[in-house]
Order: C-alpha cells, then structure tokens, then sequence
C-alpha cells in the first residue's frame, strides 16, 4: 500500500510540470532522409559575438536592427559594424571549437550565414537542423523563422513563405553559454561543443503531408504488426497505405478527425536480434504524399530479473559511448564516423551502446541497428538539474519527445533513459516521475529506466537506495569501486544486495588510465591497473551480483572533459576510455572483449 501511494503521490506531484507548454518548433517531420532535400551543409560565414551586440541594443535591449537584418550599405556614406560577406568562414555540420583554435573554450554566441539559391516547386519547404548547441534563434532573408532550445535533438521550421526565387540567406544565432536552468545546467563532465553540429537541409512536402508514424510489433506479439500514421493536418476520411512488398503487405486505413490512420496487421517477420539484424523495406503513402523506410521487428520486455529480446533472455553485453569522433575529437556529424565507434564495440562483442548522455546523431542510431547492436538512448537530465523550475521540466521534456518522435522506428533502441546521477529529494522525483510518465505515453512498448547511484549498507556490501525503483523497467547504477571507492583490492570484497526484483545493469564502472603508460606494480593511471579493475569487476559481478542482466563500462573511448585538468595524465580528457583518442586499444579493452565472449 505505501509503495502504490508512493508512486500516485509522484504522478500527482508531476501533473503541474506535464501540464506545462513544451517549447520548441514546428512539429518534427520523421524521417528526413527520406525526404526532397536541399542540402544546406558546407562552409557557413561567421561572427563571434561575445557580448551579443548584434542581438541586444546597448540598453541590453533585443535589438529591431540586429545581425540578423544584414542590411547591405557601402560603408562609406553608410556605415555599419560587421559584415557577414567579409567574414571567416566554417564548415557546417562541426562544432566551432575543434575547427578554430581560439574557438577551442570559447561558450557563448557565434552567428552563422548561408547564402544559397532556391527555385519555387509550389510546395510546402521546411528548414531542418539535425542538432545546434544549445540556443538557436533562425532568420531566412531577414525574417524570423524561430527559435529552439536544446543542444542535441532535431527541429525544424515552415519557411514556405519567407524563401524567394534566385538566392536567399539564413542566418543562424546560436549560443552555448551554460545556465542553471538549462538542460543540461552548468556542470556536466564532457566538452561544451558549440555550433551547428549536424545536418542542416531544406525539405519539401506536399501541402498535407505525412508527417509522423510509427510501424513495430504489438507490445508481447511477434505475429501482429501495429502501424499508426499522422497526417501535417486534422482531415479525416483520407487513405493512409502501410506496404512491406517482402512480407506481401498492402493495407489501407481511413483517417480520424486528428489525421490519425490505424492499423493492425497479421504477420509472422523475422525478428531483428544482433546475430541477425534483419530490417524490412516500408513504404507508408497517401494520396499526396510518399515516404520509404526500413524497419525492424522485435520484442522487448522483462520477467523478473531477465531481459527478453524476443521473449528470450539476453545479457546486454555494452559500453558507453560519447558523441565525440574517434581519432582527433569534435562532435560526430557523418555515419562513417559513427561507424568507427560502433565497430570498435563490435569488436569488444558488445550488442549493446550506452548514447551517453543526451541523443546522439540519427546516423548513429541507424548504423548500430543496420550492424545489430541495441541501444539505450538518454536525454541530458544530468546531475544536478533545477528541480523546482516548470520551465526546465519542459525544456527536458522537449527534448526527451523530439528524441522518442525522431527514433520511434528504430528497433534497435531499447531504453528510453530520463536521467543520469541525479541528487536525490522530493522535486527531483517529481520532476523524473513527471518525466517517465511522459515518456510511457509516448512510447509504452520500450524499456524506461535512469543510471541511479550506489549506496553503502556497509564497508564491503552495496546497494541502490533510489525511490524511482518502482517506476522503471529496468534498475540501473553507476559505480567507480576501485577508482572513486577504494583500490583493486576492494573490488574482492565488495558484494551487492539489490532488493528490486528487477533486471539490473550496471550503467558506469571504470577507471583511469593513459594509454601507453605501463607499471608492473600497477600503479593508477597505468593500463594494468585499469585491466586489473576491469578483470576484478567481470569476477564481482559473476559472483556477487545477483539478477545482472548487462554492463556498460564507462567507457569506449578517451574524451574530452574540462573537468579532467591532472597535467601529463588527463591534460583535459577524460581517461577512462578502453581506446584512447588516438585509437589505441589499451589492456582493459581485451579484457571486456574476453569476459563478453564469454557471456
């Protein structure tokens, strides 16, 4: 009884923050790719503007005569103070610190512009940004087509009416500055990257287009496929056509009043697993309007403390994986670097990704389900976020729905993750609560679960003390014994109680070490002590942790932190990685790769 309150006492305290209007753009259109598209990418002009002059008037004021305006004068009868024609130029997609090195620290605004040509089709055109970090304000020939917060999700914007024939600009504000309000807030342990740092395109559609649909198996059944389609407007009585030639799949659904189509389909697919990670051609049409996919089918569910891949038990054999690229370091923003990372989980026999810790690049996604590996996503709820404030939970919950509306079709992801070592109290499960609440109603037939944090019972015995436990699928914790807690040698001693009853993952555990670093005694920071925590890790867990159902160390590959300042030793990374940032495999690397083989 105080359990089922407990938990009517958190949705109820949520209902305030649900409540609250999401910012963000137009609605997303699902996937771009399968769009008419006009590329956008490329070298963009830029200006650095630290004190945001060409946004604010000298009263700190928003300006009518910003940057924005790029009025065009000769500078000799009429002047003005910066010129986007004249200016440096970037490339598009990449962050700003890695291509300029005085841009390397750098956070706050940098203003972008794009000239490009444009010929009218009389169709509807929209201007689509993969991700921009982290205020983005967007103005198409001088005029306003909106504003998006958040640094790692896609928006988009109807600029139908603001484009002309021959050549137009777009001319992008975008500011990294960190704020307690923010999402994440001011203190997190990664590079603060800033810019334009995926694709940015203009798409067109036709005047009513379909502009959202989720295709998968119904949740517990691998011979049903249900199949729901939107439509851009509220017309009912329209024809809506799920086809998937392969399984000799044809039907056809009427709208509802919302532009909704429904369907229920009787069909036996092969089912998507990482052995064979079978996707199907799709094709979803109506009678203006015509979108291609490919789609996976599987299953995914709990019993008591084991995962069910298609209703089997599978242990989630992962990593942790940052958005940064392998070799050199700055935001990932093509597939083929997505696939160096995920080739290197490959080869550790990982089938499964941590995204750590905010939505990574629709690449990314699609190239782990086209190579078989599953895949926990998470939204940048980290550490210690505003609690209290209604505009942060809505500013999370944007972000948590752009992720969820932007990969609901991608079988291989299966966790939504709302947060990451949050700071335990009653506004904080409040806002999580409010949070898993959502994102059920977004997506009911996934995993939810949070990287929670252990707690002592004793010296040597462990446990995860987190009130969220009985809201989520799937309890996970983060845990550095032998790094934060202790040496190696308490790894022996340590043991785990974990009341839940549920499946467990091990969400973080690592340590330290500079690759190339060697010490017979195995002293901190060298690869053996990092391979002998590992190698005593793998044994705990076997032996001491009942109801384990997957790890994921922390982490793939060396990155960059600002956090990490120990001179000759982290120099600004992150060290934890099991490769360094120059590619080299360190001696833990082949010890996860033969404890997985194992598994």
């Amino acid at each position: 009884m105080k359990k089922q309150l407990f938990i009517l006492s958190l949705l109820l305290g949520s209902i305030t923050l649900s409540a609250q209007e999401t910012p963000g753009s137009t609605p997303l259109i699902q996937n771009i790719y399968a769009r008419e598209t006009q590329s956008l990418n490329g070298y963009w002009n830029y200006l650095m503007d630290q004190q945001e002059i060409g946004y604010y008037n000298y009263r700190n004021l928003p300006s009518e005569d910003g940057f924005f305006k790029d009025v065009q004068v000769d500078n000799v009868t009429t002047w003005k103070e910066y010129d986007f024609d004249s200016a440096p130029v970037m490339r598009v997609p990449g962050d700003w610190n890695t291509q300029k090195p005085e841009l390397y620290n750098y956070e706050g605004t940098l203003w972008y512009k794009k000239k490009f040509p444009y010929k009218k089709s009389g169709k509807r055109v929209f201007l689509y940004f993969g991700a921009a970090n982290y205020d983005a304000k967007v103005w198409v020939n001088g005029r306003k087509a909106g504003d998006h917060v958040g640094g790692f999700t896609p928006f988009n914007f109807e600029v139908t009416d603001l484009l002309r024939e021959g050549e137009n600009s777009v001319i992008v504000k975008v500011d990294n500055k960190r704020s307690l309000d923010a999402v994440p807030t001011v203190n997190f342990d990664w590079f603060n990257y800033g810019g334009l740092t995926r694709d940015v395109m203009l798409v067109e559609v036709p005047s009513c287009f379909i502009q959202t649909y989720r295709i998968q198996l119904d949740k517990g059944n691998t011979r049903r496929i249900v199949a729901r389609a939107k439509l851009s407007e509220r017309r009912a009585g329209e024809k809506i056509t799920v086809e998937i030639p392969e399984l000799k799949i044809s039907r056809t659904a009427t709208t509802d009043a919302d532009g909704v189509a429904s369907f229920s389909i009787e069909a036996t697919p092969t089912l998507w697993n990482p052995d064979v990670p079978k996707l199907y051609d799709v094709v979803i049409s109506s009678s203006t309007d015509r979108v291609a996919d490919q789609i996976a089918f599987r299953t995914i569910a709990t019993r008591g403390q084991e995962i069910l891949l298609n209703g089997q038990p599978i242990f989630l054999k992962g990593v942790c994986i940052h958005d940064e690229a392998a070799y050199g370091g700055g935001r990932i923003y093509s597939t083929d670097e997505a696939h160096i990372l995920l080739q290197w989980a490959k080869e550790m026999n990982c089938n499964f990704v941590r995204l750590a810790h905010y939505p990574h690049s629709e690449q990314m996604i699609r190239e782990a389900e086209r190579m078989g590996i599953m895949v926990w996503s998470e939204v940048p709820v980290y550490w210690t976020i505003n609690w209290e404030s209604e505009a942060t939970f809505a500013n999370a919950k944007n972000q948590l729905g752009e992720m969820i509306e932007r990969d609901q079709n991608r079988g291989n992801i299966i966790i939504w993750s709302v947060a990451n070592e949050t700071p335990h109290s009653d506004a904080r499960d409040r806002f999580l609560s409010g949070l898993i609440s959502y994102t059920r109603s977004k997506d009911a037939t996934r995993l939810v679960s949070l990287a929670m944090e252990r707690h002592d019972i004793s010296e040597n015995e462990m446990t995860v003390q987190d009130n969220l436990h009985a809201l989520v699928d799937v309890v996970s914790f983060n845990q550095y014994v032998g790094w934060y807690v202790g040496r190696n040698d308490k790894i022996d001693r340590v043991s785990w109680k974990i009341p839940y009853g549920k499946p467990i993952i091990v969400s973080e555990y690592g340590g330290e070490c500079v690759a190339g670093y060697h010490s017979p005694e195995k002293k901190i920071w060298s690869e053996e002590y990092q391979a002998e925590l590992y190698a005593k890790s793998a044994r705990m867990f076997d032996e001491r942790l009942p109801g384990l159902a997957g790890t994921t160390p922390w982490l793939l590959k060396d990155y960059r932190s600002p956090r990490r300042v120990m001179p000759n030793m982290q120099d600004g990374y992150n060290r934890k990685g099991l490769v360094s940032e120059h590619g080299q495999k360190k001696q833990a690397f082949y010890v996860m790769q033969q404890w997985y083989k194992t598994k």
